[in-house]
């Protein structure tokens, strides 16, 4: 990993200082954002070149890392699954109700492809609008929402 200073300017965006410069405007971008969202971090300037790579999040200064997990978290939206609470019907078009880590979300599941196995207990699933949910470990959900994911498998 490069030595390197993370700061926000007075507009809002990550710079990045180190022995090459001072670089502002710089992007965190995982290598690996569903697999190992911990680590394998590059940080890229505004025309895509990597200027640092960061091995895991844990290597970093506290507020480095804080810097950097805001950073990603403004940057990716991807809603992690906590629950299934409700599905409208078991064809499909259907109305989930889920929880996730950032909060309750209702959205519509246009056809059992839209939900990919990405690892061997990893899905995505695609609501009708494109947007992404993930259940990082189908197994860590309580057996009433595995139940119900079960309909769809």
């Amino acid at each position: 990993m490069n030595k390197f200073e993370l700061s926000r300017n007075a507009f809002g965006k990550l710079v990045l200082a180190s022995e090459e410069g001072v670089f502002e405007g710089v992007v965190p971008v995982r290598a690996f954002p569903i697999a190992a969202p911990e680590s394998d971090i590059a940080l890229v300037d505004v025309d895509g070149h990597e200027l640092a790579w960061i091995d895991s999040l844990d290597e970093l200064p506290a507020e480095a890392r804080t810097l950097l997990e805001e950073e990603l978290k403004n940057r990716e939206f991807l809603p992690e699954i906590r629950q299934i609470r409700h599905v409208s019907t078991f064809a499909v078009p259907s109305t989930w109700e889920v929880d996730t880590d950032r909060g309750l979300a209702t959205f519509v599941l246009k056809g059992e492809e839209d939900i990919r196995r990405v690892a061997h207990e990893t899905l995505l699933i695609a609501d009708s609008h494109g947007v992404q949910f993930l259940i990082r470990d189908v197994q860590a959900l309580d057996k009433a929402s595995r139940k119900l994911l079960d309909r769809f498998l």
